[in-house]
């Protein structure tokens, strides 16, 4: 199916406003909709899942059209409170329809983080009374517009639809080349990092290719990764596993190696962690204005720094880094002052096509990870 075609019909089905966080199995939709330009939706990239309902709930509000909320199904979590206890028809009974990229589908191969998501996907709308229809690369025009006319049904009794995508449902096409106008390489960005702080520190890692990096370059400087516990799911936590682990022993030194869209999806934790202010905690944020790893959408945030949100947030010291240069300076800074500091890289949109997974299990990282910090 062409994403033109599927938002030409969510068009006729009354929709104006589009709202969510892009996922790579809807990058196909998620590029027509921000090549669209604004010429017959309203598009926002929310910080996060949660945030797009309640964007979705204030559009009907004020216009009495339904919104669609986009989402990986990894991020049904962020939607279940203001689904269940704003939207749903028992309480102010708020249409919108969801289009979720379905991840980890049962008796499909994925990454780890995906298959207990992707088993439980459509019992979680269930339980939810949310109906959905799935659709995928065999669906037609027709088979849509009937999906349409049965949300519309749901729509008029104040229920919400979903519309589960598998992989491949939308017809591959040419990226538009976006681009942010930095320069500095993460992975180079990522290797300083490890030469700078692995041997006496220990690492907690964003999801999507931050990870992936960090497990290549930790094997080819150190030939282990011992000291990296990758959180290779659960977008924004990082900080705070770092946080918990950096409280839990302060004769440690843990760094936290975050993403932008991963920060901003849960600033609070900035607030928090500034408010704790521990003195053995160093967080990076290699800051690309996008979500790379599932299409590189920019940000809802894009264009602009986290430098001078954490220092507002109570941490330190704050640096905002563009060269290789500026980098090695902020980590030897931080280093000698010893306090709560956060470093953001400001990098380029790039990454190698033959960039590898770790091969050992999420168990058998923990276990490693584990072992060597009790040590």
């Amino acid at each position: 199916m062409k994403a033109d075609i599927f938002l030409q019909e969510i068009k006729k089905a009354g929709i104006r406003t589009i709202a969510g966080v892009p996922d790579s199995t809807l990058k196909q939709f998620c590029d027509a909709v921000r090549q669209d330009g604004g010429n017959e939706f309203r598009h926002y990239v929310t910080a996060n899942e949660g945030a797009a309902v309640g964007l979705a709930i204030g559009e009907y509000l004020a216009s009495q059209r339904p919104c669609l909320v986009y989402l990986q199904n990894s991020g049904i979590g962020n939607i279940i409170n203001p689904l269940a206890s704003l939207a749903n028809r028992e309480v102010y009974g708020i249409p919108m329809l969801f289009v979720v990229g379905w991840r980890g589908e049962p008796g499909i191969k994925d990454e780890p983080q995906h298959v207990y998501q992707g088993k439980v996907t459509c019992e979680l709308f269930e339980v939810m009374d949310v109906a959905y229809a799935v659709i995928d690369r065999t669906t037609t025009e027709g088979q849509l517009r009937e999906i349409l006319s049965e949300a519309a049904k749901a729509f008029a009794s104040g229920s919400q639809y979903a519309i589960l995508v598998k992989k491949g449902t939308f017809e591959a096409k040419e990226a538009d080349g976006w681009q942010n106008g930095y320069a500095l390489v993460r992975e180079q960005a990522l290797r300083m990092i490890l030469e700078t702080v692995y041997p006496d520190s220990f690492l907690v890692s964003t999801t999507g290719k931050i990870s992936r990096e960090l497990y290549e370059q930790s094997g080819l400087l150190y030939g282990n990764h011992e000291r990296l516990f990758m959180t290779v799911g659960g977008m924004g936590h990082a900080s705070m596993i770092a946080y918990g682990m950096a409280q839990a022993d302060k004769t440690k030194r843990v760094v936290c190696v975050d993403g932008d869209g991963a920060a901003l999806m849960h600033m609070g934790a900035l607030a928090f962690i500034g408010r704790q202010s521990p003195k053995n905690l160093l967080h990076i944020v290699m800051n690309n204005a996008a979500h790379e790893s599932v299409g590189s959408m920019p940000t809802g945030f894009s264009g602009r720094t986290y430098a001078g949100i954490a220092k507002a947030c109570g941490y330190k010291h704050a640096f905002t880094v563009r060269t290789e240069a500026e980098l090695k300076e902020a980590m030897e800074e931080a280093g000698r002052k010893k306090e709560l500091a956060l470093i953001e890289a400001l990098v380029s949109l790039s990454a190698r096509a033959e960039l590898g997974r770790p091969e050992e299990s999420a168990k058998e990282n923990r276990l490693a990870f584990m072992e060597t910090y009790r040590n």
